[in-house]
């Protein structure tokens, strides 16, 4: 089974480099792909312009869908496999409703009014910190929930709680908010990979990275867990610390995602289940690293249908990701009896 693990992963890693590629030259301004090629490569090319748009919009564009979608869909898995449900992915627990709080403290009780100036603690730095603070708030929440509930499923439900209140909340500052507080509230809403600067990468890709390290080191409680908490405890995994561990790891990642890029949808949900279905298998040694990479890919692609109208503009991202998701999710319901996810 692992050298299919390695057949998709080589599969998955040309298909990345391809939809990256295709990122870098698409876009509402035309730039031929041999002036990319010049830029990438140091070479002076004939509109300054372009160098500028490649280097400070669509390289990082690309990075941060690569981290943002391998975050998103590793966290989904981890949640699939922590609480045994095939549908739980990282707004199951109410982290990104926290997000989307922070941020609508910050827009929506500011009037709307948030400058494109990255280091304004009154513009789109406040924003992400503003989503940062509502999900570490919210991951706190469960965390300290998690040391009073023992059963999964009563703290799967706090969470979907969690969420149901922040919503509340959300709809209350819409409805005192102003028209231009409610309008930049839900641009932010409709998410976008090009919410990271060039100067924010490293720390992004950092942070991203280190979450997604952690959730490495946790393939092995993970399998255990795929044979229930009792196995799993026979065979010396502390099922409560795992968990713990699983949330403070899911709410890093989904906390920086959804600072940076809004609240991204079915990403997290679906692609773990193209990665099962690919593999045919449960085993986290090859499923997370073939998750980790199909949800770069996926993310690629999305954003990539967003730049298809060209001149015309760039499709919200929230409106392509339900396309390519909902099918899949169809999918496994539908077929729940026939696929065996978790054994």
């Amino acid at each position: 089974m692992e050298y299919k693990g390695y057949i998709c992963g080589g599969i998955l890693v040309a298909v990345i480099l391809l939809l990256a590629a295709a990122n870098l030259v698409g876009g509402s301004v035309d730039i031929p792909a041999e002036a990319v090629w010049q830029i990438l490569t140091g070479k002076d090319v004939a509109h300054d312009a372009w160098t500028f748009i490649i280097w400070e919009s669509r390289v990082p564009l690309c990075v941060t869908a690569v981290f943002s979608g391998a975050a998103l869909a590793v966290s989904g898995l981890m949640l699939q496999t922590a609480f045994n449900n095939p549908l739980a992915d990282t707004s199951i627990l109410g982290i990104s409703s926290g997000a989307s709080l922070g941020v609508a403290l910050v827009m929506l009780a500011g009037g709307g009014m948030v400058a494109t100036d990255a280091f304004s603690l009154s513009g789109f730095m406040a924003v992400i910190l503003g989503a940062f603070a509502g999900a570490v708030a919210v991951m706190g929440i469960i965390l300290f929930l998690s040391t009073l509930i023992r059963s999964n499923v009563m703290l799967l439900i706090a969470g979907i709680m969690m969420g149901y209140v922040a919503s509340s909340a959300i709809s209350l500052l819409n409805f005192f908010a102003t028209a231009e507080g409610v309008h930049s509230y839900m641009i932010w809403g409709l998410g976008n990979f090009g919410g990271v600067s060039l100067a924010q990468l490293p720390w992004f890709v950092a942070v991203t990275s280190a979450g997604l390290l952690m959730a490495v080191l946790l393939i092995k409680p993970l399998n255990a867990l795929l044979l229930g908490e009792r196995y799993a405890e026979n065979l010396g995994v502390h099922v409560r610390r795992v968990r713990n561990m699983l949330l403070l790891v899911t709410g890093i990642l989904t906390a920086v995602t959804t600072a940076f890029c809004g609240p991204v949808a079915f990403i997290g949900l679906a692609v773990p289940h193209v990665a099962r279905l690919m593999l045919g298998t449960s085993n986290h040694n090859s499923l997370l690293p073939v998750t980790l990479l199909s949800g770069g890919a996926v993310a690629l692609l999305c954003n990539l249908i967003c730049l298809l109208p060209g001149e015309m503009g760039i499709l919200p991202l929230n409106a392509v990701t339900p396309v390519l998701g909902a099918p899949v999710i169809i999918y496994v319901i539908v077929n729940s009896r026939k696929i065996q996810y978790f054994n």
